[in-house]
């Protein structure tokens, strides 16, 4: 939080606060982290303290409010007044123009489709889907949740498994917005549903945290190369975004069952947000490793090519500092603990993601996907 308040952000951080509520051992687990590192942990043990809270942050003069709010039965939780969200657009341009500010070279709209070996096996540099070859002395994959799919020889499929995350907004008019400017991110441990205050713009936010949708499909580099061996190519998860199916917003459906979820979990914390339309929806592609640790380091066999991959859904928010990392790692420097916890080889018999351990992650069904535009067809269920 430290660094994400520093001017170089420019404000890209909002500490609105955050509310959890859940009552299993990882909602404890966060809670009891939060308090030993300092942080402002208000307790709400019971409904009427979580209304009451939330109260504090609804502006609507004309009554009480009490109707802007669900009933929270048996609900318990906390809040941490340090908590927040970050606009994750605005810091990557940031970072962006840094990079290009210190000389560095951004090559835009390029495809990388394979690894350039060397006499020795060793990775020289890349090629692109236009032919054209970039070498250098190191080569560093940070490509996310296309991780896996992109370079398949490298098989990676377990340790970098891509899994899509179902969100959708909704569109706020200016008395709603100001309603609503004020309350915190809120996030449900035993649900996985978080959503977040609205935009200067009223656009509200909300997902689902959890195992997630699988896209199994022979990689198209994996494809070409395997055209004419008489073994079926490999089936990995690859993302499914609007870059890759943009015909009618295509890549930007979702599973219907996930609208359903999203609109009900809406409608039990703020009821009259629950009865707007969506105004766009979308897949966010984790890439999650088997203990939801990174992936930092070299690869086994090849000590010119490196990772940096596999944020299991929490890498965004330290990008900050995560840079430092990676640099310690090409240079030597990491400390050997640290390099053991991130690489690519590490142990992880019987590992967990402890926040979503009791999930299973689906194959997507292609004939159920909807988005924002498909609403009409749906909207007495979604």
């Amino acid at each position: 939080m430290i660094e994400w308040k520093k001017p170089e952000w420019e404000g890209c951080y909002h500490e609105c606060g955050v509310f959890n509520v859940g009552g299993d051992d990882y909602h404890e687990e966060s809670r009891e982290n939060d308090k030993e590192v300092g942080a402002p942990v208000e307790d709400l043990p019971d409904a009427q303290s979580i209304r009451t809270k939330f109260l504090q942050f609804l502006h609507r003069p004309e009554c009480t409010a009490t109707d802007l709010l669900g009933p929270f039965t048996k609900y318990r939780g906390y809040f941490n007044a340090e908590g927040g969200w970050a606009e994750a657009a605005r810091a990557v341009r940031i970072v962006l123009e840094r990079v290009r500010a210190k000389g560095g070279r951004v090559l835009e709209n390029k495809e990388v489709v394979g690894l350039v070996k060397g006499e020795n096996r060793q990775t020289t540099g890349v090629w692109c889907r236009d032919g054209q070859r970039y070498d250098g002395e190191r080569v560093v994959l940070a490509v996310g949740s296309w991780t896996a799919s992109t370079f398949p020889g490298l098989e990676l499929d377990s340790k970098c498994l891509a899994t899509g995350q179902s969100l959708a907004t909704i569109q706020l008019d200016a008395p709603e917005t100001e309603r609503y400017k004020d309350y915190p991110v809120y996030l449900d441990f035993n649900t996985g549903f978080y959503t977040f205050p609205p935009t200067q713009d009223g656009i509200v936010k909300l997902a689902i945290h959890a195992a997630g949708h699988t896209h199994m499909v022979v990689p198209v580099t994996q494809s070409e190369a395997c055209a004419e061996l008489p073994a079926p190519p490999r089936r990995i998860s690859t993302p499914r975004t609007i870059t890759s199916h943009p015909i009618s917003g295509d890549g930007l459906r979702v599973p219907r069952s996930a609208l359903e979820t999203l609109r009900e979990q809406l409608r039990l914390v703020y009821p009259e947000l629950a009865e707007k339309p969506w105004v766009g929806t979308r897949m966010c592609w984790y890439t999650d490793s088997p203990d939801g640790d990174w992936v930092i380091g070299p690869y086994p066999g090849d000590p010119t090519l490196f990772l940096a991959t596999s944020g299991s859904g929490h890498g965004f928010k330290f990008l900050p500092n995560i840079g430092r990392l990676v640099a310690d790692s090409l240079e030597g420097t990491l400390d050997t603990a640290t390099a053991a916890r991130f690489a690519i080889d590490r142990d992880v018999t019987g590992a967990e993601h402890s926040e979503r351990v009791s999930q299973a992650t689906h194959e997507l069904d292609l004939e159920d996907l909807c988005g924002s535009g498909d609403v009409f067809l749906v909207q007495g269920g979604v």
